[in-house]
């Protein structure tokens, strides 16, 4: 009897995952995979992936979150495909195999943006360009600095998508104990003196394997997976942010919960909130749910700020339920 490998959703059983990822479903990816370049505001170059699935029902949009890149979710992408959806997922500028300012081309692993909207702007012109004569309904899964994006999209085009599933938003980053505007004044001062595209002062190059115990996911199978991709590819070792990146992080929580944004949005949105994150804040998120006219915010026991990358116990329950909202079922 040939042993499982993959549960009722298409997830990886942890037991075999780096085997599994490496002959089963990258190359079942790889042949429902069409790779293309949309340009996105300014015209800066993205690189998007469109998969699509067997009889499509629906289409999925993907939006990683900072120092992320599509291929981080190869997982959840296999997933979606095996569930009817096409799937859209593409690398934000400044991350991955996207445009990158050349004021930081020569270090891969630092992150940098002028102004947050642009990201906005990308999701849009990615959706606009990708997305048509894909069937609807449209939703969209975003993690943490994803989450902040499609938070922004959602008030902005609030009847894009049908329904917006959240994975720890950065609805409020975690400033590590400084207060805001010191913070503010900080990333300001540097910009002041022409060093926005700068490394921020605690941040360090990435310089190699990272360490699991320190890391956002709990699943040690997908942390070490992800971690050899990563170390082989430059173009993934996005592990920092300069001032300026800071500086826009700092103000999106007073972007999203403006008076009134947060309001505009029509559609369904559940967020899901990690039970251990030193990434984002959850009193954020939970301001951000109270004032949706359909919202929900869940909290995932057993997980850090990478839900996606939790042990098999934790992340399949958890996906599946993300599954039944984005087909509509909950």
């Amino acid at each position: 009897m040939t042993e499982q490998r993959l549960n009722e959703d298409g997830l990886i059983l942890s037991a075999h995952y780096q085997e599994t990822m490496d002959q089963t479903v990258l190359p079942a990816l790889r042949q429902r995979q069409r790779d293309t370049t949309v340009q996105g505001d300014g015209g800066k170059p993205l690189f998007c992936s469109f998969f699509t699935a067997d009889a499509p029902k629906a289409t999925a949009v993907i939006v990683h979150g900072f120092t992320e890149n599509a291929f981080k979710f190869s997982e959840l992408i296999h997933s979606l495909l095996l569930s009817g959806f096409n799937v859209c997922a593409y690398d934000q500028r400044g991350h991955g195999r996207s445009w990158r300012d050349d004021r930081v081309k020569d270090d891969p692993s630092l992150t940098h943006v002028q102004d947050f909207n642009e990201y906005v702007n990308d999701l849009k012109i990615v959706c606009d360009t990708l997305l048509p004569g894909s069937p609807k309904p449209w939703v969209v899964f975003a993690h943490s600095m994803g989450g902040a994006v499609t938070g922004l999209f959602l008030e902005r085009y609030p009847g894009y998508f049908d329904r917006a599933a959240l994975c720890a938003p950065m609805i409020a980053a975690n400033r590590g104990g400084i207060p805001f505007f010191i913070g503010k004044l900080i990333c300001r001062t540097a910009k002041w003196a022409n060093k926005g595209a700068r490394r921020i002062f605690m941040s360090k190059p990435y310089d190699g394997p990272e360490d699991f115990d320190t890391s956002c996911a709990t699943s040690r199978e997908r942390f070490d997976w992800y971690d050899a991709v990563k170390a082989a590819h430059p173009e993934f070792h996005n592990n920092g942010p300069t001032y300026n990146w800071t500086l826009q992080s700092l103000r999106v929580s007073q972007m999203l919960l403006a008076p009134g944004a947060v309001e505009k949005i029509r559609v369904p949105v559940r967020v899901f909130t990690a039970e251990t994150d030193n990434s984002v804040l959850p009193q954020a998120q939970e301001m951000f749910v109270r004032r949706l006219k359909d919202g929900q915010r869940t909290l995932v026991p057993g997980s850090r700020h990478e839900i996606y990358r939790s042990p098999d116990d934790v992340l399949f329950p958890w996906w599946h339920g993300v599954l039944a909202f984005l087909r509509g079922e909950d």
